[in-house]
This record gives structure tokens, C-alpha cells and sequence, in this order.
């Protein structure tokens, strides 16, 4: 069955490197293509003799989506397509800097720019509660969405089951948005306190040896494992297509990349989903 997916969310959040990082991933990206259209081209374009299995509409470049268009359109596509809908938020300080730094025009411009960003999310708060994958793109540079567009819309070998995605982070830069569970592992021994161990991260060996060496790590991930063998099966039966687990500790470099990568090879071990990504978003911080 063919996939398409409809990219859309608040100006300035990253709809065009999302529309950019698609196209390197090998979909067939369809840009600012009115509403009501979406349908009749999903339907050319996936005719048998197109051969084109993966399709994303980028929506929103003009600022204006109807809520209700939207929803009766998706409804109709999930009739004949796998459907996921992408949102891309971001905080309000951020979306304000990157207009300033681009100097760009909002596209509901006939206002302020503070004022613009308020419209825009009220207005498009309805299309975010359906949205199947949230991204919330705050801490992230062109590159990281890049990479985090890839995790999540590179070609799976199951792309009717579950994809997780473990996420690392450090409270102190702030609790991502976009994620389905959120767990903080600041009970764990810190790394950052031995001297010899501190510029390193939790990929190194031996900072993860360090923060295992505690039984409550062991105790906590044996926990998790069971919490997570009921969960994603669940989720699955839901319908549910993207999954998303959060470890944080203080500064997102030592403790929640190393539990976050165990956390994922387990997942990935037990065979729990079609695919299992990791994203460290503050281990450079």
C-alpha cells in the first residue's frame, strides 16, 4: 500500500528542510498544494504505472490551513493510503529570533510578528491534535532535523508496524515536546562529578560502565523493559506508526545517553517494532 504523508505546522518551524530531507530519503514531495487537490493527486500520482510508493504534501507556506478541510481530506486518503500527518511546533522565543535572523515576512504579515505566531497556533491547534508524528523543532539546527526527519521517514522494512525513537536530553535545556514518554534518570550515579570522566559522553565505555555500575540501573531498565513490552505492542494495535521514548538526565551528555542507547538495543532485541532510532539532541551541549 502506498504511503503518504502530509507535512505541515507553524511557519518557521521547518517545513522546508523537512520538505528537502524527504526528497533525499526518496519521496516524491508535492509543495503547497491547495487543500481540497490533495486527494485528486494522491490519486495520480499513485497510479500503478508511477511506480511512486511514498508521497508527501508540504502544506502552509501561505499561512492559511482550514482545520476541517484538512481532517475530511484525511479521512478520505485513509480509506486506500497508509496515512501519517507531521506537525513541526516550535516555542514561540524561537520562531520569533528565526524570523528576525531571516528577516523574512510571516505569511499572516498583515500583523505583527508576535501577534502572527498567536494567530497561526490557535488556528492550526486543530490540526495538531490529529497529527500522528510531533516534532517539535525548538532545540534543533537544520542538520539535527535533517536527521531527525531521516529516523523517522527512512524506508522501514515494515512500514505498517511501529517505529520508536529513544531520545536522550538534559532537563536543564528543557523537556522535548514531541515525545510519548518522558523518564528522568537523575537518581542514576553522575559522571560529571569524576574528573576523568567528564568530557566524555555516554557513548564511551566507560562512563556507561560507570553509570551501571549502580543497582538501581539495572533495577530501572528491567522495569522500563516490561513497561515498554506492554506498551508498544498496545500502541500498535492502535494504529499508532511512531513511538517515542525520552531519557533525561541534568545536562543530556552522560546518564540519558547511556541508558538511552541500552534502552534501545533491548527494544531493538526483543523485537519489539519494525525500527529503533536513537537521537542524543544535547550531547554536544
Amino acid at each position: 500500500m502506498h504511503r503518504l504523508l502530509i507535512v505541515t505546522g507553524m511557519s518557521g518551524a521547518g517545513r522546508s528542510t523537512a520538505s528537502a530531507a524527504l526528497e533525499d530519503l526518496g519521496w516524491y514531495v508535492i509543495d503547497n498544494l491547495p487543500t481540497p487537490l490533495i486527494v485528486e493527486a494522491a490519486r495520480l500520482v499513485c497510479h500503478p504505472a508511477k511506480k511512486t510508493e511514498r508521497v508527501a504534501f508540504v502544506l502552509g507556506r501561505s499561512g492559511h490551513i482550514h482545520a476541517p478541510e484538512l481532517e475530511q481530506v484525511l479521512l478520505r486518503l485513509g480509506h486506500d493510503y497508509l496515512v501519517d500527518l507531521l506537525y513541526l511546533d516550535a516555542d514561540e522565543d524561537v520562531l520569533v529570533r528565526r524570523y528576525e535572523g531571516t528577516r523574512r515576512r510571516h505569511p499572516r504579515s498583515l500583523v505583527g510578528v508576535v501577534e502572527a505566531i498567536a494567530e497561526e497556533r490557535a488556528a492550526l491547534e486543530p490540526v495538531k491534535e490529529v497529527a500522528t508524528v510531533l516534532l517539535d523543532t525548538s532545540e534543533l539546527n537544520t542538520n539535527q532535523l535533517r536527521l531527525r526527519i531521516r529516523d523517522l521517514f527512512e524506508e522501514a522494512s515494515a512500514p505498517t508496524s511501529m517505529r520508536t525513537s529513544v531520545t536522550s536530553f538534559g532537563f536543564k535545556h528543557g523537556i522535548p515536546l514531541d515525545v510519548d514518554l518522558v523518564f528522568d534518570v537523575r537518581f542514576l550515579p553522575n559522571p560529571h562529578w569524576e574528573p576523568e570522566l567528564r568530557a566524555e559522553s555516554g557513548l564511551n565505555p566507560a562512563v556507561k560502565d560507570f553509570v551501571f555500575a549502580g543497582e538501581e540501573t539495572g533495577a530501572f531498565l528491567d522495569r522500563l523493559d516490561e513497561m515498554l513490552a506492554l506498551l508498544i505492542p498496545a500502541y500498535t494495535r492502535e494504529g499508532k506508526s511512531y513511538f517515542t521514548v525520552a531519557i533525561g538526565c541534568t545536562g543530556g551528555r552522560h546518564r540519558s545517553v547511556a541508558i538511552a542507547e541500552e534502552v534501545a538495543r533491548r527494544v531493538r532485541n526483543a523485537g519489539l517494532c519494525a525500527e529503533v532510532n536513537v537521537f542524543h539532541r544535547d550531547i554536544d551541549r
